[in-house]
């Protein structure tokens, strides 16, 4: 489907190594790394040494400038996306009747798996399925999940941990970036949960591939996203009023801005639009973990982020408040944020 103007509701390729300006990648002029035109690609290892300062400058740079980057080095092993991507397409290939045992329409269960539907408003429909499921603390939630196939509780939980370590190792950089304090980290960093979903797109017939999406376009009500994707195209971002394909990299991340992100960094970082497309050849399969504070967890801005050239932008409010005003209103975008601006109270 070729890129089309923005609509908003709800093949392998190897990094080259040691290549700075390539025909897959661009230096922008911020110094970044930008993957075939679409997002930053930022080395995570970069965190761990004396290329952390300028890491972190390359992190708050792909959050304000693109709402988002690819990231390798994560530190999650080549096996484990291996093993965590098989036990998924494993779980989609079940009779069924046995997947639609963990079904509900509720948004609020624990776990629940979310099928394909039709949006006769938009005329369109969106065919995915996804297991949604809560990941942390792991010892919480762990039985509740299914146990067929038989690796899935063994190797989601090692998935889930080592996604959550990345993601803390890098929200810790990403508030750094922003200039907050070690107190203001600290609340949201001990207040956090984990949310996960496996998300399966299968193929579309040839003459429904005009009205069909995976997703439709939207940005994540978190603070971070982290994807993993596997080897099918699938993904896009708006990108100058155009829909612009990501095409995947093994063993990358792919990492979105959320709309708490966004309100916590009093707009410095801006939350990614982004959608998904299906196809008619080939199945797609993604993991996600979604990364969001606490229900009583203070949203607003922190106080060393507002001055003179940055006025305060949203009052305080809580996650729970967000979560709210999110399913009352049903915006699919970053104007759930417009509830809690200054300007609006």
């Amino acid at each position: 489907m070729a890129p089309a103007k923005a609509v908003v509701a709800d093949d392998h390729v190897a990094f080259p190594a040691g290549s700075k300006d390539t025909a897959l990648t661009k230096i922008d002029m911020y110094g970044l790394e930008i993957w075939e035109g679409t997002l930053p690609l930022i080395d995570m290892g970069g965190l761990h040494g004396p290329r952390r300062s300028d890491t972190i400058k390359q992190l708050a740079h792909a959050c304000q400038h693109y709402g988002g980057f690819m990231l390798k080095n994560h530190g999650i092993s080549e096996k484990l996306l291996g093993d965590i991507m098989s036990t998924a397409r494993e779980f989609f290939h079940l009779p069924e009747e046995e997947r639609m045992k963990l079904y509900s329409p509720d948004p609020t269960s624990l776990i629940r798996l979310a099928t394909g539907f039709k949006d006769d408003k938009q005329n369109v429909f969106v065919s995915r399925e996804s297991l949604k499921f809560h990941a942390h603390p792991i010892e919480k939630y762990v039985n509740l999940w299914p146990t067929n196939p038989s690796s899935y509780r063994e190797v989601v939980s090692e998935y889930c941990v080592a996604a959550k370590r990345a993601e803390i190792t890098l929200l810790e950089a990403l508030f750094e970036g922003l200039g907050m304090e070690r107190k203001s980290i600290d609340q949201i960093l001990d207040n956090h949960g984990q949310y996960a979903s496996l998300n399966y797109y299968p193929t579309c017939d040839k003459s429904n591939l005009g009205l069909t999406f995976g997703l439709r376009g939207h940005t994540d009500p978190t603070i971070i996203t982290m994807l993993l994707p596997d080897e099918v195209p699938g993904l896009e971002i708006l990108k100058d009023g155009d829909w612009v394909p990501v095409k995947p990299i093994p063993n990358t991340l792919i990492v979105h801005v959320g709309d708490v992100l966004q309100g916590l960094s009093n707009c410095r970082y801006e939350s990614l639009l982004h959608r998904v497309i299906v196809n008619s050849e080939t199945e797609r399969l993604s993991i996600a973990s979604y990364c969001y504070p606490s229900n009583d967890t203070q949203m607003g801005p922190p106080k060393e982020l507002i001055d003179d050239d940055n006025p305060l932008i949203y009052k305080d409010y809580t996650y729970e408040e967000f979560y709210t005003t999110m399913w009352k209103q049903r915006l699919p975008d970053a104007a759930r944020l417009n509830a809690f601006k200054i300007s609006a109270a």
